[in-house]
């Protein structure tokens, strides 16, 4: 994980805005580069940025653009830029689905200091953030008939032995590096089976791993 990590806030509400950029500048790892009041205004700014930032912190509903379009077009023009949701909606299926297609956590504004700091380090450092709450969400929605998440993933019985017992691994958060040591294999090889799991699921990212493996449940005991 780099030692700085640089962030931009997106959310109409001004105060709770200032608010949260108030909290996250004192803290020393943290750096607020971007500080936007509309997707319109992130976009403007993300577009002449000389460094652009590690995180966006960013609201669901908000004029002109909500969350769901602001991701879409973050992931199409900048697909480095990891994405930490703060909402108040705490629906399952929207929690699963902005999960699922690609971002890197979810977080309702109730959440305290703590958490926060909390996920935006794991998020930074692991590329996912998944809380009690996120994971009830992700369960529920799994487990509802009436689910319409986009993008089904093919079953379980797709992966191979290895790949289920490097996806568990990546399910505690560790790194590459961790898991060749763990398995007694090379960086390169466990890069191979990532890459493998990522395709044969159709997940975006390292959280979309995570969360088809508690939706097909091969991360039994680990949250």
């Amino acid at each position: 994980m780099k030692e700085t990590i640089s962030l931009a806030l997106v959310d109409d509400q001004k105060l709770f805005r200032q608010s949260l950029a108030m909290l996250i500048s004192p803290i020393p790892d943290f750096r607020l580069t971007i500080e936007a009041e509309s997707a319109a205004d992130l976009l403007q700014q993300l577009a002449v940025a000389y460094n652009r930032p590690d995180i966006i912190l960013m609201d669901m509903e908000m004029p002109g653009m909500d969350g769901i379009e602001l991701k879409e077009i973050l992931q199409r023009h900048y697909p480095r830029i990891r994405l930490l949701v703060l909402s108040v909606h705490g629906n399952p299926r929207l929690i699963a689905h902005m999960i699922e297609s690609g971002c890197s956590g979810y977080l309702l504004k109730n959440c305290d200091k703590a958490e926060l700091i909390t996920a935006i380090h794991s998020v930074a450092g692991s590329g996912f953030y998944i809380n009690a709450e996120a994971l009830k969400a992700i369960r529920e929605a799994a487990e509802s008939k009436t689910r319409q998440v986009v993008g089904l993933h093919p079953a379980p019985d797709m992966l191979s032995p290895r790949e289920k017992e490097i996806l568990r691994l990546i399910c505690k958060e560790l790194t590459n590096a961790e898991i060749a040591r763990q398995l007694f294999i090379s960086i390169r090889t466990v890069e191979g089976h990532r890459n493998n799991l990522l395709l044969k699921t159709g997940c975006r990212n390292t959280a979309g791993l995570v969360l088809f493996a508690v939706r097909n449940k091969l991360a039994e005991g680990l949250f």
